[in-house]
């Protein structure tokens, strides 16, 4: 049985821009399958798969994939249409710009943007008005959209540095920290999300039936909570991830940053089983095994994006990794 781990509140604010255009709240609870009682019980949490089942009821009261939370709305299948465009891209950076694009085509009261900030991306995805999101659900699930899509298509869970938000941290703030990875920010002039730029370069990995699938079950993928790995491992794993590869910090800066000493750092990963050299390794190996899957890219600019200034160290390190020679495990993949 699905685990009921989302906070109640979240039941009015789905129904509430349905119900000001005058659908009946407890009906489209009942099409969910969620019983009309359990409206305004804090103490009565849902499954991801009730709230998904409340949206898609919402979804087809309203005919507004906006669940009437904006001043404008978004007809039903944008979202569909928008990932069938972009689904022939080579690579994420591609994605969230053509994405962004659309967007600001078919949504006049949408903000989004890819942005360069030094190394960092900034992907601003922000409300111009929210006036009808009193709960900010439509913000938090705009965020969650892109965040969760970003992931599913190149199969990686990308280690979001930030996310932020233009509003004061709301009374349900314990649900951010469930939802978005890294760091949160509230009272931002603009809400969107942060991350390195290396990861621009990710290949798109999903097939046409793949998104078929997807988009069939959504918004559940979208939902989805994926399970949080406290360890310090995991801790350093996603600081160092907003570095470029030849700037990753050591056990003293790490020290500073998590407010523990470099021995105390260097005990607990070894309790842990692994070590910072050994984190910096798995780093590097695994963003240039997603590369190496990309036809666009040659080995020698995988090497300098994962921060090899020689071809021929790349080329050592790839075969200690793998067991092949970049080219004959990219050969093996494609004939595989």
């Amino acid at each position: 049985m699905a685990k009921a781990h989302i906070a109640n509140h979240y039941l009015q604010a789905t129904l509430r821009g349905a119900e000001r255009q005058g659908h009946d709240g407890p009906t489209l609870l009942e099409q969910a399958g969620i019983p009309a009682d359990w409206l305004n019980t804090p103490e009565q949490l849902i499954t991801e798969q009730q709230l998904t089942q409340l949206v898609k009821s919402v979804w087809r009261a309203t005919r507004d994939e906006f669940l009437g939370l904006s001043s404008e709305p978004c007809n039903n299948g944008t979202f569909a249409l928008m990932c069938d465009y972009c689904l022939g891209s080579a690579t994420l950076g591609a994605v969230l710009r053509k994405s962004a694009h659309f967007y600001r085509v078919i949504c006049r009261n949408l903000d989004i943007a890819l942005e360069e900030q030094g190394r960092q991306v900034f992907f601003r995805l922000h409300l111009k008005d929210a006036q009808n999101d009193t709960d900010h659900l439509l913000q938090e699930f705009l965020i969650l959209m892109w965040e969760r899509l970003s992931c599913w298509l190149v199969d990686q869970q990308i280690p979001f540095a930030r996310t932020q938000f233009s509003y004061p941290a709301p009374a349900h703030e314990a649900e951010y920290r469930a939802m978005y990875p890294g760091e949160l920010k509230f009272e931002q002039p603009v809400c969107g999300f942060l991350f390195h730029e290396k990861y621009l370069q990710l290949p798109i990995v999903r097939s046409e039936e793949e998104l078929r699938q997807f988009l069939q079950a959504a918004p559940a993928y979208i939902l989805h909570r994926p399970s949080q790995d406290e360890s310090l491992r995991a801790r350093i794993h996603a600081l160092l991830a907003r570095y470029n590869y030849p700037d990753m910090p050591g056990l003293d800066a790490l020290g500073r940053e998590l407010h523990m000493t470099p021995r105390n750092i260097g005990r607990k990963l070894q309790d842990e089983g692994t070590s910072l050299r050994k984190i910096k390794e798995t780093l590097r190996r695994e963003h240039a095994t997603r590369l190496m899957t990309s036809e666009s890219l040659s080995i020698s600019e995988i090497a300098e994006l994962v921060g090899f200034s020689e071809t021929a160290a790349f080329s050592r390190a790839f075969k200690r990794w793998t067991g092949l020679s970049p080219a004959r495990w990219r050969g093996s993949q494609v004939n595989g």
